[in-house]
């Protein structure tokens, strides 16, 4: 996840950042809110009628989220609770994938809705903690001023849970206990639990590195190339990417085990997460910013073009300043 952003809200700040502050009048806002209430809204659908009992699932993202946004979100005109409803609907998710229906679990079943638990935890923590000190979010501060646009916001982010939870609604969902037992399968289930958690220390252990940076004041206007950052530009969408892949490699695997294809469902959820953050969001918002501000640093450029962008790789070599040239540290 990106360090202080939720995914679903980066989507809608894409769509703010096309209309300047000036022209965000009501005509524009009810279109924003036509589009992504639209889109979210048939996303959800296109989910709900690709597997049988997945529309449960969606139902009750959907619901959650209209549910935050009716009693708090919109009589208060306020984003306090939009992370944490994101969190709750994750966990709202995983628990119905889980007691729908009265039958053993595997171990293969359990271990995904655990991961996700956690993986949802420490980022709705965070997020909540963001949105507690510093009061509000600024992306919100023209979507709110309609109720429609507003309200694009809460959808997109159901479809956000859904998309990324597909992994274990799909497992949940299957009788996984008919699964042929195999060695090659259990070598799989381990290396995919490996993965997993290598993505998630990778994830945690970026964000916590770039929040300890950015807590100095002597950082404040600096970027950073310490820790993982060192051998990646973007460590902590590597690990969000590796974990949704690794789980949805272990659903997939058991899935052509019992000759059920449509467990390569579950894909869709590293598919997605991977777009989101390295075509629509992430990488392209984050880039961007800092070209606006250090791309005439030649330290910076130095970072950039010797940096693997995903991967860790090898770091950098150190960079020299010429003769003549005076580090400005912005």
């Amino acid at each position: 996840s990106v360090l202080g952003t939720n995914p679903a809200m980066s989507v809608i700040d894409q769509l703010n950042t096309s209309v300047s502050d000036q022209n965000a009048d009501h005509v524009k806002l009810y279109l924003r809110g036509t589009v992504s209430n639209t889109l979210g809204l048939g996303i959800l659908a296109l989910v709900a009628l690709s597997h049988e009992g997945v529309g449960v699932h969606a139902a009750a993202a959907l619901g959650v989220q209209l549910a935050f946004y009716c009693l708090h979100g919109l009589p208060q005109r306020s984003e306090k609770f939009y992370d944490l409803s994101g969190s709750l609907t994750h966990l709202v998710v995983v628990c119905i994938a889980l007691v729908r229906e009265q039958k053993v679990r595997t171990a293969r079943q359990i271990l995904c809705a655990i991961g996700s638990t956690v993986w949802m935890t420490r980022l709705g923590s965070f997020l909540y903690a963001r949105i507690l000190r510093d009061g509000k979010d600024e992306r919100f501060n023209r979507i709110k001023q309609n109720w429609l646009s507003f309200l694009g916001a809460w959808t997109v982010q159901a479809v956000w849970v859904m998309l990324v939870e597909l992994p274990v609604i799909l497992i949940n969902l299957a009788d996984d206990a008919s699964t042929p037992t195999s060695p090659l399968l259990v070598a799989v289930d381990v290396a995919c639990l490996l993965l997993w958690a290598a993505g998630f220390l990778i994830e945690a252990t970026a964000d916590a590195q770039k929040m300890v940076f950015r807590s100095d004041p002597a950082n404040k206007s600096r970027y950073i190339t310490d820790g993982l950052w060192a051998y990646s530009r973007h460590p902590n969408y590597f690990g969000e990417i590796l974990m949704w892949t690794a789980m949805a490699t272990a659903v997939s695997a058991a899935g052509l085990f019992r000759k059920d294809t449509s467990m390569l469902y579950s894909f869709v959820s590293p598919a997605f997460t991977a777009l989101l953050l390295l075509k629509v969001t992430g990488v392209p918002m984050v880039e961007a910013a800092g070209e606006h501000k250090w791309g005439d640093d030649p330290a910076y450029r130095h970072y950039m073009e010797n940096t693997s962008k995903l991967f860790l790789w090898r770091s950098a070599p150190p960079f020299t300043y010429t003769a003549g040239y005076v580090k400005d540290m912005h």
